[in-house]
């Protein structure tokens, strides 16, 4: 059975295992804590961050990579379309733009939102950060203003990998959305896979339920 390690990211994995119907564990991990205290994750992934997974003698880290490597090997599946579909390329741009412009540049932001010391929660890198993701959330705005989801009419792994990122960014990261982006996360959350991978991971659950 497939073990992931860690919430957080993760969560997409755990979302994608359950839109797909493969069976896995959930092992958490406690970043806070402190992963040096950990060692049997540590001895899964030494870099310390989440998250990863375990598939046999495979073990893999990066939350996208993941998810490829998941739908290659548990597939096919219509959470990605194939190179001759016509979403193929929407679906590739929004798959990864969800953690290289969104969630990559909104994690800097939280941080120093979050945990910086008070003189340093505006500094001119999370102002930069911030910038960045603003940026690359006009193509999700644009995109959603045409079709109902990221990669056409169709729910793919592109939406499961954005929808992370503008979660983050709207529960710790201090960003309001308009009505578009709003409608979108309600409809894309009102899935049924949705929801089960939330009951799995609880600690999101309750950070979801009591936003920063």
């Amino acid at each position: 059975m497939i073990t992931v390690f860690g919430e957080g990211r993760g969560f997409r994995v755990i979302w994608l295992l359950e839109e797909m119907g493969v069976a896995y564990r959930l092992r958490p991990v406690d970043l806070l804590a402190g992963v040096e205290k950990d060692s049997e994750f540590l001895a899964i992934n030494p870099a310390g961050f989440i998250p990863a997974i375990q598939d046999g003698d495979v073990t893999m880290v990066e939350s996208i990579a993941i998810m490829e490597y998941l739908m290659a090997r548990y597939g096919p599946t219509p959470l990605a379309p194939g190179p001759q579909d016509a979403a193929f390329p929407l679906y590739q741009q929004f798959l990864h733009l969800g953690e290289a412009g969104l969630a990559a540049s909104i994690y800097f932001v939280v941080g120093s939102r979050l945990f910086a010391p008070e003189s340093e929660r505006g500094n001119w890198s999370a102002g930069q950060a911030l910038s960045v993701f603003e940026s690359r959330l006009t193509l999700v705005t644009r995109q959603l203003a045409r079709t109902p989801y990221l990669a056409g009419e169709t729910f793919t792994a592109a939406d499961i990998s954005v929808t992370y990122a503008l979660e983050l960014a709207q529960t710790c990261g201090g960003v309001t959305f308009g009505e578009v982006e709003r409608s979108y996360m309600a409809r894309v959350s009102a899935r049924e896979g949705y929801q089960r991978a939330m009951d799995t991971c609880r600690s999101r659950k309750a950070w979801l339920a009591n936003p920063v």
